[in-house]
């Protein structure tokens, strides 16, 4: 079994969020179908890039969809002037870097790499 097989992702948000957050609002925030946390602040939503094996689990577990799913999906958001997917960053230290800068970011990290600079919030 591999490290990546069993790692497990958290969701992490700004110290200073005290929104209520759970996978469901999680798939909301990142499918484009909610764009504030439950407190009524913007939520804007930090993806790991498509070859990051975080995004892969995140992607199936937490939106129910594959990548490549994911990715169709945002395709034709973007085609149709519907949407903007979230921004990507490269890996979980990127993540925590621009959420821990950003009070209205929300990404996801392996519950490993989570730092005093951001809160974590279990996706289970």
């Amino acid at each position: 079994m591999s490290f990546i097989a069993s790692a497990e992702l958290v969701l992490v948000v700004h110290p200073s969020n005290d929104a209520s957050l759970d996978a469901k609002a999680a798939q909301r925030i990142f499918l484009g179908k909610e764009s504030k946390f439950s407190n009524g602040n913007d939520a804007i939503p930090i993806n790991q890039g498509p070859d990051s094996p975080n995004r892969a689990a995140f992607d199936t577990d937490t939106l129910g969809r594959s990548s490549t799913q994911v990715a169709a999906y945002w395709s034709k958001l973007v085609f149709t002037g519907k949407g903007i997917p979230p921004k990507e960053v490269g890996n979980d230290a990127e993540v925590i870097a621009f959420v821990a800068s950003n009070k209205d970011a929300v990404g996801y990290v392996d519950s490993a790499s989570v730092t005093a600079a951001v809160k974590a919030i279990p996706l289970n």
